[in-house]
């Protein structure tokens, strides 16, 4: 497979509804999409999960249009490409970090891969579910009522799985008053690096509200400090954004840092680096499951992918496009029935990308090909 030209859209789409977490409050998400053409007249497509501001990580959105404008993409035009671990094996060979530009590119390769061979992308990763297990994430409410309303509702659409964002001073209080009123639905906290190793004995109040897990309670790149909490906690701690490589994953394990990780495609470098952590974990025995990074319709689609793997034992983000945006980019749009997301079988995403809706809120677009890069 020869890649002729790429194209890059710089995309902004409307939250429904405000999405406060201890980094602050999202109204709008800016993203880029990479859309691939080849030279065997196959279409992928690929986004990009990079925040406006570097504030999940180093990675933003312009910094992203930078790193796949002037290194990535002029890599990518020049590959003979036959498979696409290929893709993620040149980029992180050549390019430093940058997970989430190389993930955009690489995304969009393994879609057309896919195609191309008439798989759709979770059965070319060797997905073997039919369906997928989702929840939901909802962020800061200003009050204790408020979220449990969230619930209340999202139960009515039958999801199963909750997971509240807490931060200092929004958490004992918050997990109380929800257990009080839903004692046993599964529920999860995520504190994204919001508290320290100082903070011990008041994470240790978190074990009495029987979560399956405490999502990144320390620092963003710690693993040491969160081995010495998870022996002095009950609850199991999730790692996310301490886990960029196998490496990373590989050592937390080994030093008992966490019971469960948090497998986000951009966060880890794409699909094949995604692929070779879960099956660290799995050999491990480290349950897994898919992190949401507010994507739309085609970062969605990949999510469902990659959570048909085996080792994707726990309910992951990738609610359904309604509980986000007005309209999706994509075609069907992504639906959880009963808090499950049927796994596509047509070949590649398994959703079409919808051009009309992807011009519509398009804020300007790049081509790129072979002759342009020379």
């Amino acid at each position: 497979m020869k890649i002729t030209q790429v194209v890059l859209r710089y995309m902004k789409l409307k939250l429904l509804t405000p999405f406060v977490t201890s980094f602050g409050t999202e109204y709008d998400k800016d993203f880029i999409l990479v859309e691939i053409r080849t030279d065997k007249g196959i279409t992928g497509w690929g986004e990009s999960v990079a925040m406006v501001d570097p504030l999940y990580n180093e990675e933003t959105v312009k910094t992203n249009w930078h790193l796949l404008e002037d290194y990535l993409i002029p890599i990518i035009l020049k590959s003979e490409i036959q498979h696409p671990d290929e893709v993620s094996e040149v980029l992180f060979k050549h390019i430093k970090g940058n997970y989430m530009a190389k993930a955009a590119l690489e995304g969009a390769v393994w879609d057309a891969y896919s195609k191309m061979n008439n798989l759709s992308l979770a059965k070319a990763l060797g997905g073997t579910k039919e369906k997928i297990e989702v929840g939901v994430s909802i962020g800061i409410r200003e009050t204790v009522e408020d979220t449990v309303k969230v619930i209340e509702d999202r139960l009515r659409e039958g999801y199963k799985r909750f997971k509240l964002k807490v931060k200092p001073g929004w958490d004992l209080e918050l997990l109380e008053g929800v257990r009080e009123v839903y004692p046993d639905i599964p529920l999860m906290a995520d504190a994204n690096s919001a508290y320290t190793l100082q903070d011990i004995e008041h994470l240790a109040k978190f074990d009495r509200f029987n979560l399956m897990m405490i999502e990144q309670p320390l620092a963003h790149h710690d693993i040491m400090d969160h081995a010495e909490l998870q022996r002095s906690i009950k609850t199991p701690i999730c790692l996310d954004e301490s886990i960029h490589t196998y490496e990373d994953a590989k050592n937390a394990i080994k030093l008992g840092s966490c019971q469960i990780i948090n497998i986000k495609v951009g966060r880890v470098g794409g699909l094949t680096q995604a692929r070779k952590i879960h099956d660290l974990c799995q050999a491990n025995g480290i349950p897994v499951w898919c992190g949401g990074m507010l994507e739309a319709g085609i970062g969605r689609a990949h999510n469902i992918a990659i959570t048909s793997l085996p080792n994707f034992r726990l309910p992951g983000d990738t609610a359904g496009s309604a509980l986000y945006w007005a309209e999706d980019i994509i075609r069907p749009e992504v639906i959880a029935e009963n808090g499950y997301i049927t796994v596509p079988v047509s070949p590649g995403i398994g959703y079409e990308a919808d051009l009309d809706i992807i011009e519509k809120y398009t804020l300007h677009k790049k081509e790129y090909s072979s002759q342009s890069i020379n």
